[in-house]
């Protein structure tokens, strides 16, 4: 068997007992999917890598109380990333609303307009209230929302990655649904019909 091939688990147990070649290939197999949800959630390229960084040092400082689902460390790691993301998140918008009480000279770029450039147009086809609407949901729903619905994980998994049953993570889904559905209204097609004919 090759070593890109070897299941999981096994992997990780060397990884916690102090192999670095393990800990890499963790970090090799599971990096892509932290990154993409990274960039997804802040549309920022060096957030996401900040953010996936962090992750991983979570992953390797908190080794002896990961959850693993199927022999994998992964929706452990996708949890902590969105965490991370959201706290990436209040950290920026403190720091903007810093920068914008500062004077600077006219015609000087906003730091919101430097962050957008930044980003690059890898997001411009989605609408930002999107992303927003997902940050602002309750801590212990976030995780459940990123595994099931964003990385196709079943509830059962994504419960036991988070810590809860699956019965109370379908209701806090289906709250946050419920939420959802309340904050996007108006992205939905029917609504904005219903706004262009009035």
């Amino acid at each position: 068997m090759r070593r890109a091939d070897e299941p999981e688990a096994p992997l990780w147990r060397r990884a916690r007992d102090g192999d670095g070649e393990a800990l890499g290939q963790v970090f090799d197999r599971h990096h892509p999917r932290v990154y993409g949800l990274a960039l997804r959630t802040l549309r920022d390229v060096h957030a996401a890598e900040d953010a996936t960084a962090t992750a991983f040092f979570e992953l390797w400082r908190r080794r002896d109380t990961v959850r693993e689902v199927d022999g994998s460390v992964l929706p452990w790691l996708l949890v902590t990333t969105a965490h991370t993301c959201r706290n990436v998140t209040r950290s920026a918008r403190r720091y903007r609303a810093l920068i914008a009480k500062l004077p600077r000279e006219s015609g000087a770029p906003a730091a919101d307009d430097v962050a957008a450039r930044e980003a690059g147009e890898l997001w411009d086809h989605l609408d930002p209230r999107i992303g927003d609407a997902l940050r602002a949901l309750p801590r212990d729903t976030l995780g459940l929302f990123v595994l099931t619905v964003l990385e196709g994980y079943s509830v059962a998994d994504a419960a036991a990655t988070v810590g809860t049953t699956p019965d109370a993570a379908k209701q806090r889904l289906s709250r946050a649904r419920a939420r959802l559905r309340e904050d996007l209204r108006e992205l939905h097609p029917s609504a904005r019909e219903e706004a262009h004919h009035d």
